[in-house]
């Protein structure tokens, strides 16, 4: 769950943050360049409310999912219990780094642009 959220929250970066990104950085002929090749991004671009609310239905569907499962036990077998709680510790990080690179997304989707 934790990866699909992660794909999620990077499919609202591709399609916000980095054409921004590129822009900043003078790269427009190479953003250009990137649109004609990957047609896709534009409609991301086009459908960016739509990515950001699917983004953070994930973002909660699997942030609950966490929640619960930090009380279910582990196995008593050492080995797997230290297995347990190692993907436990990933699956959160996971989590922290699928939300902050939707809250980033959504900086550059919708704030940043109305401040101009």
């Amino acid at each position: 769950m934790a990866l699909l959220t992660l794909i999620a929250s990077a499919g609202a970066m591709v399609c916000c943050v980095l054409p921004a990104v590129m822009v900043a950085l003078g790269a427009g002929a190479a953003l250009a360049g990137l649109a004609t090749a990957v047609p896709q991004l534009v409609w991301l671009s086009e459908h960016k409310a739509a990515v950001f609310a699917l983004a953070a239905t994930m973002l909660a569907v699997s942030g609950a999912t966490l929640l619960r499962a930090r009380t279910l036990p582990c196995p008593l077998d050492p080995g797997l219990s230290a297995a347990c709680r190692r993907l436990r510790r990933a699956s959160v990080a996971l989590w922290s780094l699928a939300a902050a690179c939707t809250a980033l997304g959504a900086v550059f989707a919708f704030v940043l642009p109305n401040l101009s």
